[in-house]
């Protein structure tokens, strides 16, 4: 093992995620050589499609992506599915990506993380359709419907594993940096979206989700409190497998739905991995 090799955790946090991105591109421009990635939601989407080299292709699409290319994506779900989204129209557009690769083919080690719902517990996906485990890994409880593979449910890796360290303690590697998605408000962390964008994205809160900035409805409560059930069971994670390095992303930076910001995120991950790696010893 070189001493720039590293294992890399990818948390969850929906819009978040792009994030992701932009570290692991600053850990590669800083000459770190990533061996093995473990991710939960989105952190499995971006690990998965960077350990299939088709991450770069993934960029170019979603920094293209306005808010009516978004909305264009939500086929929404009309039966007792357990989620408003079926998420089908992304998965076609990820699988011209993918090309049908299974997680066991792919030259880095990956593991994606869900949640089985029948038996309540984190599961890892080593092997397999790729697909269908980040399809599982991003199963987000109220808006995409579960994903069912050989007769079990699964759900969100980030329900029970919002950081999923404990997957990549078995690797050769010895240094690991975690990505987290869930890192302390900050204020003024990202230029807020244009007012015609806000007024789009109120729209579609309200219309779809029962949702705007003043109410506290069941969608909303459902998403804080799990957002508070993470940032917790976060703290626990760390405290029994502490990475080497954290890149902390706040919270705040993005809403879950602001998926047509991807440029802005995804730079924003970029800056704040140079700025911890430069504080770290990792470039000793």
């Amino acid at each position: 093992m070189s001493k720039k090799d590293i294992s890399l955790v990818l948390g969850s946090g929906g819009a978040r995620g792009y994030a992701h991105i932009g570290a692991i591109e600053a850990l590669e421009e800083m000459g770190f050589n990533i061996v093995s990635i473990s991710g939960s939601s989105m952190g499995a989407l971006v690990g998965g499609l960077y350990a299939a080299k088709a991450l770069d292709a993934y960029k170019n699409w979603v920094i293209e992506l306005d808010i009516f290319d978004v909305i264009k994506l939500l086929d929404f779900s009309f039966t007792s599915d357990g989620g408003i989204i079926n998420g089908d129209k992304v998965i076609e557009k990820l699988r011209g990506f993918i090309k049908g690769k299974k997680i066991e083919e792919l030259e880095i080690e990956f593991t994606a993380v869900a949640t089985n719902l029948r038996h309540q517990r984190s599961v890892w996906f080593k092997k397999g359709d790729l697909l269908d485990a980040i399809r599982a890994s991003i199963a987000m409880p109220t808006i995409f419907t579960p994903k069912e593979i050989n007769g079990e449910l699964y759900l969100d890796g980030g329900i029970l594993s919002p950081l999923p360290t404990t997957p990549l303690l078995s690797t050769a590697c010895p240094t690991t940096v975690a990505v987290n998605l869930n890192g302390k408000e900050e204020p003024g962390v990202l230029v807020p979206p244009v007012p015609e964008q806000n007024r789009i994205i109120n729209y579609i809160k309200e219309a779809f989700f029962n949702q705007n900035e003043d109410s506290f409805n069941s969608f909303k409560i459902i998403s804080k409190s799990i957002e508070m059930m993470q940032r917790q069971l976060i703290k626990y994670e760390l405290a029994n497998h502490e990475p080497d390095l954290i890149i902390d992303i706040p919270i705040n930076v993005a809403d879950f739905y602001d998926f047509h910001r991807a440029k802005e995120i995804i730079e924003f991950g970029k800056r704040r991995a140079v700025e911890t790696l430069k504080r770290s010893t990792l470039l000793d």
